[in-house]
């Protein structure tokens, strides 16, 4: 079943697309739940005779225009003329071939037609007219031409310029005869040349109808595809314009709306589609893997390079938030296989995301967040809507929950006065340091107890507990080999019980559980 036939109609307008050096041309898009269609507006033939061929090489002579009718979009473009070869089509409808051995063709309106050298990919270069016609005729509803140009037309058609020929002005024929022609750069051309085709060798078309069509220029399917408004690998916003990328690598060319709200509109729309998508997507996926290992995001940011000499400031990164990990790709994971081949891995509840305020950014991109990894590298990312940025702080927070909730409790080695010792941080009693050697319990405190911490940057916490029977403030330190993955730690086991004080965030996790979608917006707004 054509794939188009199932997607409901979100979204349809009209924009300037501007594809590599062209100038922007008025375009249609039609969105629809799961692809983006880019359509221009066409004339084609819907009924009668749209089509006759000529030539071929038993004459040694390709198909070449010999009449365009007057008053059609080809004659009105000014580009087509008599006596021109064809180099290659694209027509929608082919009804009816011509008859064997004409040696006339018709243009078609709205249509650029050229010599053919191939037709979808059967090379006809020495094919006769009559296998010429076959090829045409079985070639389905789309046909696609190679072709060449060619300096024998002229001699071919013998061009006159009399009047009384067909291939003069008419009611019917513009009679135009190429540039090329009149300024005698045609091969064996010549202006007194006065052996004519006789007007009774024309075809006639009878019941001829043509329409305005929009037609299909480009297809973007929504799965994993990516969209922007920035200038690739820059911090330079395009004014009301954008841009939307397959996971294929097939570009739309750039989108220009009429105005900012069209353009946000635009965006919103889009996004919201590839959401639903990837949601319904992870749903599959998660349906293969137990509940360990489920998936709650997965998305397109991205990454600012950390090299200031890189030519790109920005390269395109697919984040994926799965079980106890978070990972950094290249490509979104299609395959079991490709989960392994992740360019960089995170335990998620060793990491801390922070949503940066317009204060805080780096360059002129908005909506940013940074990923500090168990190492302490900072790791700067940009989403391009507030929503995609929502929508990460959602899905971060619920994996972070999940994985605390799952795991239960983290024990890390530190030392104590040159002894060596461990912390265990339990997400039900709080903050356990034994001896490493007898495991004999030093101290004991629950998480309320807790007032405050600093570290040194490098090694040392020191922890500030308040003593439930005294009140008074006790400072214990402890050092550790790996510091940003015990502060990180903790950090997400304060969040985890400060999610569970919500109820609307505990509903939402029942949800997470039992669909593995991203949760709800929680009242408290706490990332980890």
């Amino acid at each position: 079943m054509d794939f188009r036939t199932a997607c409901e109609e979100t979204k349809t307008g009209i924009c300037l697309l501007q594809d590599g050096n062209q100038e922007p041309f008025k375009v249609r898009l039609h969105l629809a739940k799961d692809i983006l269609m880019i359509q221009e507006q066409d004339v084609i033939c819907v009924s009668g005779e749209p089509f006759y061929s000529g030539g071929g090489a038993e004459h040694n002579i390709p198909v070449v225009i010999s009449k365009i009718s007057k008053e059609q979009r080809a004659e009105l473009s000014g580009l087509l003329f008599i006596g021109d070869a064809i180099l290659q089509v694209h027509i929608l409808s082919l009804l009816h071939m011509c008859n064997q051995n004409k040696e006339i063709c018709k243009i078609l309106c709205e249509t650029t037609i050229f010599f053919s050298l191939q037709i979808n990919g059967i090379n006809v270069r020495k094919c006769r007219h009559e296998e010429v016609v076959q090829v045409l005729r079985n070639a389905g509803e789309e046909v696609t031409l190679t072709v060449s140009f060619l300096k024998r037309a002229p001699a071919f058609l013998k061009l006159p310029l009399n009047e009384d020929c067909a291939c003069a002005p008419s009611d019917q024929s513009s009679g135009t005869s190429s540039p090329l022609c009149d300024s005698g750069l045609h091969l064996n051309y010549h202006p007194n040349n006065t052996d004519t085709l006789s007007c009774s060798s024309w075809p006639t078309s009878p019941g001829s109808r043509w329409e305005k069509r929009w037609c299909d220029l480009r297809l973007i399917p929504l799965l994993h595809s990516r969209f922007s408004q920035y200038v690739p690998g820059t911090d330079v916003s395009r004014q009301n314009a954008f841009q939307v990328i397959a996971v294929d690598g097939v570009c739309s060319g750039i989108i220009q709306c009429l105005s900012a709200e069209d353009c946000i509109d635009w965006l919103q729309a889009i996004a919201t589609n590839i959401s639903n998508l990837t949601k319904h997507n992870i749903k599959k996926i998660n349906r293969n893997f137990p509940v360990n290992q489920q998936t709650v995001y997965m998305g397109w940011c991205e990454a600012r390079e950390q090299d200031p000499l890189q030519d790109r400031l920005y390269s395109p990164t697919f984040l994926a938030l799965r079980g106890s990990c978070l990972y950094k790709f290249l490509a979104p994971p299609v395959t079991t296989w490709d989960w392994t081949r992740a360019e960089k891995t995170f335990s998620v509840y060793e990491i801390m995301c922070k949503i940066l305020k317009d204060s805080d950014l780096l360059d002129r991109r908005k909506h940013c967040f940074t990923v500090q990894s168990e190492s302490g590298e900072d790791l700067y990312f940009s989403v391009e809507l507030d929503c995609d940025l929502a929508q990460w702080e959602r899905a971060f927070q619920t994996a972070t929950f999940l994985e605390v909730e799952r795991i239960q409790c983290k024990t890390y080695a530190c030392v104590l006065e040159s002894h060596l010792m461990g912390l265990t941080i339990d997400f039900s009693t709080g903050f356990i340091c034994f001896d490493a050697a007898t495991k004999a319990v030093l101290w004991r405190y629950k998480f309320s107890q807790l007032k405050g911490s600093s570290d040194d940057g490098k090694s040392k916490i020191k922890f500030l507990f308040q003593n439930s029977d005294t009140k008074q403030i006790e400072a214990k330190e402890l050092e550790f080999s790996n510091l940003f993955a015990v502060l990180h730690c903790i950090h997400s086991f304060f969040a985890a019980k400060v999610a569970c004080l919500d109820p609307l965030f505990l509903g939402s996790q029942a949800t997470v559980a039992a669909a593995a979608s991203s949760a709800s917006t929680s009242k408290t707004k706490y990332t980890t």
